[in-house]
C-alpha cells in the first residue's frame, strides 16, 4: 500500500468562524488523535486530500511542522449537496500496529443461468490489518450461485495479513428471486386458487 504525503499546518483558531475562514482558503479542518495523545488541530490541503481520498482506507504521511506522522483517514464530513470536504479525523498509527477498518467488497463472475438478483447486504467488510498494510478491498467469487445462495463473512478469503472483525456467520452477500418473477408466481398461485374455488 502507497503512501500519500500531505503538508499539514497546526491550527489555532476553532469554531464555525475559524473552520470556515479555513474552507475559504481550499484547506480542511481537521484532528489528528490517537496513542493516547493530546488530539492535534491541523488543516489540510483540500485538492490534496480528496485525491488521496480516492484510495480507501488510504495510508497518508502528514507533514506537520517538520515532523512527519502516519494517518489513516477515520471519519470524513462531506457537505450535503455538493459534496466537498468539510472535516476530517484522522488516526495516528505506526508500522505493524493493528487497526480494524472497513474495505469495499468487489465481486466476480455470473449467477448461474436463470438465477435472481445478487443482494449485498454488506458494502464493506469490517476487518483488522496492519495500518501500513490495509487491503483496499476483497473480491468475492459469486459464480454460479443460484437462488437462495449466500455468502457469509467466514466463506471470504482474506488477503494476507487481515483477519475479520465481524461475526464469522453474519450474511454478505445473497442470491433472491427477481420481483417481477416472484409477483408474476404469486398472481399464477392466486389465480389457481380461484379457479378451484
Amino acid at each position: 500500500m502507497a503512501e500519500v504525503k500531505i503538508a499539514a499546518e497546526v491550527r489555532t483558531d476553532f469554531g464555525k468562524g475559524a473552520a470556515r475562514r479555513t474552507r475559504r482558503e481550499n484547506k480542511v479542518p481537521g484532528v489528528v488523535y490517537g496513542h493516547g495523545a493530546e488530539p492535534q488541530h491541523i488543516s489540510v490541503d483540500s485538492h490534496a486530500l480528496m485525491m488521496a481520498l480516492k484510495t480507501p482506507n488510504v495510508l497518508i504521511r502528514l507533514e506537520v511542522d517538520g515532523k512527519d506522522a502516519l494517518v489513516i483517514p477515520k471519519a470524513v464530513q462531506r457537505e450535503a449537496i455538493r459534496g466537498f470536504l468539510v472535516h476530517v479525523d484522522f488516526l495516528a498509527v505506526r508500522k505493524g500496529e493493528k487497526v480494524t477498518v472497513e474495505i469495499p467488497i468487489l465481486t466476480e463472475g455470473d449467477l448461474a443461468p436463470g438465477s435472481g438478483l445478487l443482494e449485498h447486504l454488506l458494502n464493506t467488510l469490517p476487518v483488522e490489518a496492519e495500518a501500513t498494510h490495509i487491503p483496499e478491498s476483497v473480491t468475492i467469487s459469486v459464480e454460479g450461485l443460484n437462488t437462495g445462495d449466500t455468502v457469509v463473512a467466514k466463506d471470504i478469503k482474506l488477503p494476507a495479513g487481515s483477519t475479520l472483525a465481524v461475526e464469522d456467520d453474519i450474511v454478505v452477500l445473497q442470491v433472491v428471486a427477481a420481483q417481477a418473477e416472484a409477483a408474476a408466481e404469486e398472481s399464477a398461485g392466486a389465480g389457481d386458487e380461484a379457479a378451484s374455488a
